[in-house]
C-alpha cells in the first residue's frame, strides 16, 4: 500500500533519530462531532496525488467533500471544500495509523472532532 511521507521530514526526522510518521493511501471510516457537538459517520478515502500531497475526499451523512492534504511530522492536514464554505481539518497521527483531529469551516464558530481509522 502507498504512503504518504513528505521528504523533508524523512530528513529532519533521521536526523534526529525520530521515528517518521506515515499515513496509508485507502479507505477509512470517519467518526466524529459537528460544531454544534451531534454525532456523525462515514467513509473517507485518501489518494496519493505527490510524493508530498494527496486528496481526501469524506462521504459523511450522504455530503460529500473533497480537499487536498499533507503530512508533516505526526501532522495530517487536510483544506477543504464543503458546499460554499472552505475549511481546515488538522489530524495527529497516532502509532496505529488512526488519524485523530478538529476541523473548522469558514464562518463559523467553534470546531468539531474527527477520527478517520483505516479499513483493512
Amino acid at each position: 500500500m502507498k504512503k504518504i511521507i513528505i521528504t523533508a521530514t524523512l530528513a529532519l526526522t533521521a536526523a534526529s533519530g525520530a521515528n517518521a510518521q506515515t499515513v496509508n493511501a485507502g479507505k477509512y471510516t470517519v467518526e466524529g462531532t459537528n460544531l454544534d457537538g451531534s454525532s456523525y459517520s462515514g467513509t473517507a478515502e485518501i489518494t496519493l496525488a505527490s510524493e508530498t500531497t494527496c486528496v481526501i475526499e469524506w462521504d459523511t451523512a450522504g455530503v460529500k467533500s473533497s480537499g487536498v492534504c499533507m503530512l508533516n511530522g505526526d501532522a495530517f492536514a487536510a483544506a477543504y471544500v464543503l458546499e460554499d464554505a472552505m475549511g481546515l481539518t488538522v489530524y495527529e497521527v497516532k502509532g496505529d495509523g488512526t488519524l485523530e483531529g478538529n476541523w473548522t469551516i469558514t464562518g463559523k464558530d467553534g470546531s468539531g472532532t474527527e477520527v478517520l481509522t483505516e479499513v483493512k
